[in-house]
């Protein structure tokens, strides 16, 4: 009963996040684009609770990924204001809050990537472990940049709110460096309550 009214509730936060997101966005094809990753992995979940229940923390922290996609797919990542007083308080070069979503785009994955590891491969904790969880969520935050380059192609200045580059030459270069540093940080602080979870549930 208790992670039953735990998943409404953390449901409800999910629900009431994308309506607010999608209401009156910078731009609703940036919007579809931001979000989308948010409402697969909602999908993704929900079909596979009743088989696959991920330890409570990981989900928490999943609902937090989502809400930064969906304050991004709002504003655009290049827009959000908290990063825009950030930018000015601190005298930055440019609004930062794409680099938090992509530091997320490592941690929360690698959380995700554990457990599944753990329960559905040969694999134990160790070493090794820690390293492909690395790289794994390393390929992905890869994969979302070869998207980015994709859509450049494709759509032209069109793609100009996705990309997010805000005249930064190495954007790509360090979002990916930030999700793997994501990675790393979440498998120190949480691993082993990720791991004691995980060899629960294959017993």
């Amino acid at each position: 009963m208790k992670d039953k009214n735990t998943r409404v509730i953390q449901i409800i936060i999910f629900t009431a996040v994308m309506i607010w997101s999608v209401i009156k966005p910078y731009d609703m094809a940036t919007w579809f684009m931001e979000a989308l990753p948010a409402l697969a992995a909602f999908a993704a979940l929900a079909y596979t609770y009743k088989k696959f229940r991920f330890a409570e923390i990981t989900y928490w922290f999943i609902l937090v990924h989502c809400i930064i996609l969906f304050i991004g797919a709002h504003y655009t990542y290049a827009r959000v204001p908290l990063f825009d007083w950030f930018k000015d308080a601190f005298d930055l070069s440019r609004n930062n809050y794409d680099k938090l979503g992509h530091l997320a785009q490592g941690f929360i994955p690698a959380m995700v990537i554990r457990e599944i590891l753990i329960r559905t491969s040969p694999l134990r904790t160790g070493k090794w472990l820690f390293f492909i969880v690395s790289s794994i969520a390393l390929a992905i935050s890869a994969s979302y940049e070869i998207i980015e380059w994709w859509t450049a192609i494709f759509y032209g200045d069109g793609s100009i709110e996705f990309l997010g580059l805000q005249g930064y030459i190495w954007d790509a270069q360090s979002d990916m460096f930030l999700a793997l540093i994501g990675s790393i940080i979440s498998q120190i602080i949480f691993m082993k309550m990720i791991d004691t979870h995980a060899c629960k549930a294959c017993e």
